[in-house]
């Protein structure tokens, strides 16, 4: 039987461990991709366009378009203004 490798056994191969940078900024990407996609679904869900959410949220339409492209390291306070303000949803952030 062949063994079934985990997810992050995959990471470990394809970028390296943890801490290298090949690895840190394939991380950094990651969340910034998983944002923009939870911003993008809330958004359509809420029947908002990119304008529409920018004017809310007292920002840009080309820096939501940033967001939701992953293209945007955003910081949290930015991040809150917009799910708070323009999606008028609660922003819970835990660690754990």
């Amino acid at each position: 039987m062949k063994k079934i490798t985990t997810f992050e056994e995959h990471l470990d191969k394809q970028y390296g461990k943890k801490g290298n940078e090949k690895r840190d900024k394939f991380e950094a990407n990651s969340i910034a991709f998983r944002l923009g996609e939870m911003l993008k679904e809330e958004r359509t869900k809420s029947k908002l366009t990119q304008e529409q959410l920018a004017e809310k949220s007292g920002t840009k339409k080309s820096y939501i378009s940033r967001i939701e492209a992953g293209k945007s390291d955003i910081q949290i306070s930015t991040f809150y203004r917009i799910i708070e303000l323009g999606l008028q949803k609660r922003l819970t952030i835990s660690i754990s």
